[in-house]
């Protein structure tokens, strides 16, 4: 068995950036930029006004202007102003020549087309200073996974069009004869397939474009038939039938078509039975079948995998840091991520800590990591967790 970091690197080095496809700035949300892009214009464009108010060229309580214009957003004044001149203004509106200051409306008394500042006049000059936010050729750097805030930075830039990576084309394989789609009624000696589910959820939300392929029954023609669904994909993962027992035939089908695997088990648990290579042009991953196993593994071992063919660098999954809220015995030799509670108070550890059990996952809030061989800890101690 390998090391839990050791697997990770040997995934890493399966792992490869995908090409840089253009989509259009509306549908470029949550997508990962895959170069930098320049902004192909200023902001704002001119000096403009952040208040509604009085464009005029000096200004100090008691002194009288007369209103000669309007500018608006969108309908500037197209004159100047002069001494003792006033051009009514609206917030966002280009401030006109001459102009040095924007008196809001609330520090004037107005009479008519005559304006005066009174003693409430306030400090600033209210004018936003053009190219203030961004210059023409200011950069949004890559890679990033781009926000609702970036988006509407890059609409104001003027672009139109974004280039990010390919989504990872993932193919989800279950595999056992125990196993039935929700839905349909299972056997008595059946139960519903829900790994593939998870792990489809999971792969979405990391930007992932995953597909369900049909269960694969226990036998070599059923999983020769399924792998030769895989079509088009970068990544193929199976749950199920990657351990030793008669009826695990995954590995033995893999490679006899073709699979190079890179390893096969890892000392953690839950998820010891994994294995990884390349089958054809696909990167392939098998996960263990128990429910909590495969989650674990899609946390751990999947997601990292996403984000490097996303571009986004070679990563372990994010950790935080915690204080336990409970003890915890001595781990055993193999790296342990329990599922555990995270509140205010620091972070524990459930007390059943099977791998077949959902309704445990479904509680957590992280995994709590136990180094090899981790020696009992007291309540107040500080741990390392897996946030989900």
């Amino acid at each position: 068995m390998i090391s839990v970091s050791e697997a990770l690197d040997r995934l890493f080095a399966l792992a490869e950036p995908l090409p840089t496809e253009d989509v259009p700035l509306i549908e470029a949300a949550g997508r990962v930029l895959s170069r930098s892009v320049e902004a192909r214009r200023d902001q704002p464009p001119f000096a403009a006004s952040a208040m509604d108010g009085y464009a005029v060229a000096e200004a100090a309580p008691g002194l009288s202007f007369t209103v000669v214009g309007e500018s608006a957003a969108g309908s500037r004044y197209r004159g100047s102003i002069s001494a003792g001149e006033a051009v009514r203004i609206f917030t966002g509106a280009p401030v006109p020549e001459g102009a040095n200051i924007v008196v809001i409306q609330e520090d004037v008394d107005r009479d008519g087309d005559r304006i005066t500042i009174t003693d409430r006049l306030g400090p600033g000059d209210n004018i936003r200073a053009y190219g203030n936010d961004f210059r023409k050729g200011d950069t949004v750097s890559a890679p990033r996974v781009l926000t609702p805030q970036d988006i509407a930075l890059l609409a104001s830039m003027n672009i139109a069009r974004v280039p990010v990576t390919r989504r990872p084309k993932v193919a989800l394989i279950s595999t056992g004869d125990e196993l039935v789609m929700p839905g349909e009624e299972p056997g008595a000696d059946q139960i519903i397939a829900s790994n593939t589910f998870g792990l489809h959820a999971l792969l979405r939300q990391i930007g992932a474009e995953p597909r369900l392929l049909p269960i694969a029954g226990d036998s070599e023609a059923s999983l020769r038939t399924v792998f030769g669904l895989v079509d088009d994909a970068d990544l193929v993962v199976t749950i199920g039938g990657a351990s030793v027992g008669d009826h695990d035939l995954v590995a033995q089908v893999a490679e006899a078509m073709g699979l190079e695997r890179s390893f096969h088990k890892v000392a953690m648990r839950p998820g010891k039975p994994l294995m990884s290579g390349r089958l054809g042009g696909a990167m392939m991953i098998g996960l263990p079948g128990n429910p909590v196993s495969a989650m674990v593994c899609g946390h751990i071992f999947i997601a990292p995998v996403i984000r490097v063919m996303l571009g986004l660098g070679a990563a372990p999954a994010e950790r935080k840091s915690a204080v336990l809220a409970a003890p915890l015995g001595p781990n055993g030799p193999r790296e342990h991520y329990m599922r555990a509670r995270v509140t205010p108070e620091g972070v524990c550890a459930f007390e059943r800590q099977d791998s077949s059990l959902l309704s445990i996952l479904g509680e957590a809030g992280g995994l709590i990591v136990r180094p090899p061989r981790d020696p009992a800890r007291e309540a107040g101690e500080t741990v390392e967790y897996v946030p989900f």
